[in-house]
């Protein structure tokens, strides 16, 4: 069984360089994949209530507790504050419901999913909108809602707090106010070959941030993707390397984030596919086939959520 490495927070706790995303995991199969992937050696599951699988993982979970695979000590589990309870007498709320439907009595890390806010919709609507067909917005402040999460430290609901979606600008406006009790430890952000996120990742770096890499194999299977849109695992490049080392190009993509020094959260329910993107922590990529890897990027994000562009908040605009 693999072991997987951690990087360290700022505030001392670690984080497992490698974890299971479980977006689009659907609740009728994730319970399985949860299980297998903590049997295969995986102590970091990132999870989010508008994924809408939180019970059954958190069961998952509970019975590879209650088989003693694991202690909960040993295991990292992420949550997301989701974007219709950015209110700040809201986000205890939204954090309890999670834990509840998860079973848990903390979380090891709770993130804000994304800068901007819907209306207050209390779980009901997921996106409000209006007859139209517009997103109905909060016009609550990221930087209000972050005074609800720091909250949650301070009660013991969670152990690190971070954000999701965030610009450069967002971060730096987030980690420069004068009355902030606790920083973000971590940003997660998408990242591949096709879309590298370079600034950005740098710009984390530079103030202490740990970056998580979602969608590091570029979401082949996202609902909205095409016929003809490249398909980042067919990449020759990756191919190449991959014969190389007798590792797939999945494999080949998932090493390449983490040698630049961040965690990736790649999504799977399929137990192949599960012991292949563990088994990445025995052999390196060298600095020319990293640099070949580069090559790839096409400035190609998959993941813009353009129906939310028109609020003051989204972070998407801006370069990096």
């Amino acid at each position: 069984m693999a072991v997987v490495p951690s990087l360290t927070f700022t505030n001392g706790h670690k984080i497992p360089i490698l974890g299971l995303g479980t977006w689009k995991s659907e609740p009728a199969i994730v319970g399985v994949a949860v299980k297998d992937a903590i049997s295969t050696g995986y102590r970091h599951i990132d999870c989010a209530w508008i994924y809408g699988n939180e019970q059954e993982i958190g069961r998952a979970i509970r019975e590879k507790i209650g088989d003693k695979t694991v202690k909960r000590k040993d295991l990292f589990i992420t949550n997301k504050l989701w974007n219709t309870y950015h209110n700040p007498s809201m986000v205890e709320k939204a954090c309890r419901t999670s834990l509840d439907s998860m079973g848990l009595d903390y979380f090891d890390l709770y993130m804000m999913h994304y800068p901007f806010g819907f209306v207050d919709s209390d779980g009901v609507v997921y996106v409000p909108k209006d007859d139209r067909g517009k997103i109905i917005f909060s016009d609550v402040d990221y930087i209000d809602t972050w005074k609800g999460m720091e909250t949650l430290v301070d009660k013991g609901l969670v152990r690190s707090i971070g954000v999701s979606n965030f610009n450069s600008y967002q971060i730096h406006r987030l980690m420069t106010r004068v009355d902030r009790k606790h920083d973000p430890v971590c940003c997660q952000i998408e990242s591949s070959p096709y879309f590298p996120n370079e600034k950005l990742i740098h710009s984390c770096k530079s103030k202490g941030l740990v970056v998580t890499t979602f969608s590091p194999l570029g979401s082949p299977d996202r609902p909205w993707a095409k016929p003809k849109d490249p398909k980042l695992l067919h990449e020759t490049t990756l191919l190449e390397i991959g014969t190389r080392y007798k590792k797939t190009p999945a494999q080949i993509a998932l090493r390449w984030n983490i040698e630049r020094g961040c965690t990736v959260i790649p999504k799977s329910v399929t137990p192949n596919r599960l012991r292949e993107n563990i088994d990445i922590f025995n052999f390196s990529l060298s600095g020319s086939e990293i640099k070949k890897i580069n090559m790839l990027d096409r400035n190609l994000r998959v993941n813009t959520f353009s129906s939310a562009s028109k609020s003051p908040y989204y972070p998407f605009h801006d370069e990096y």
